[in-house]
Formats: C-alpha cells, structure tokens, sequence
C-alpha cells in the first residue's frame, strides 16, 4: 500500500528513495530547507520520521505543549536535543488518504516549529 501511494505521486528527481521493500526515504521543503524524512513498515506499523529542528532551538517544554495541539504527529526530542518529528500507523489502518495526511501533518509540524526558531532568531 505504501510502495504504490508514493510511486503515485509526481516527486521531483531525488526526492523519494526505495531503500528497501519496506523502507523510504523522501526529501521535501519545509520553511526553506530540506526536510528528509524516513518511512518504514516495523513489526506491523508504519514509522515516518524527520528531523526539525538541531538542539538548543526550541524548549522541551514548548514541544509538550505543542504535542497537545497535534493530531496523528508528535514532537520528540533525542538525548542530544535534536528534535524530530514523529508518526507512527498500525498497518492494518494504512490507506492512501490516511498515508497523505499523516506525511502532510509531519510537513505541517515540521514547518510550524522551523517558523518558531525563526521568530526567536535562532
């Protein structure tokens, strides 16, 4: 079901990558730079994953806030303080529409907190 929603889409050259039968990369424009996310079907779910924003930028606290406002994405944030946006599906729930909303919200989320390190001029 993945394989064949994004082989349906007009990406532009070297924005998706098969890595594997259950694994992609897509390369996209969020507030003005590249965001790469990972997709990949795990143990009966569907991952996709980017990293937003380098540590430092952005308050872990303001990311908790934030997660309360989103729907099927959250922020996450790795020992480092790199934050990343994050989505996971069951498989068995995987549908097209359900595969676009979900990568139009991690794009959404991503964007969103870019623009925030943007205002505070970091």
């Amino acid at each position: 079901m993945v394989q064949a929603y994004l082989a349906g889409i007009a990406w532009p050259d070297g924005a998706l990558r098969t890595l594997s039968a259950d694994h992609w990369g897509l390369s996209v424009e969020a507030a003005g730079w590249p965001l790469d996310i990972g997709l990949a079907v795990r143990h009966g779910v569907l991952r996709a994953q980017a990293e937003a924003l380098r540590s430092g930028v952005i308050d872990a606290h303001e990311l908790l806030y934030r997660n309360r406002r989103l729907r099927l994405v959250r922020y996450t944030h790795a020992a480092d303080g790199t934050v990343w946006v994050e989505a996971d599906l069951p498989q068995e729930s995987v549908t097209a529409p359900l595969v676009d909303r979900l990568l139009g919200g991690l794009v959404a989320a991503a964007v969103v907190l870019r623009e925030r390190a943007t205002d505070l001029g970091r």
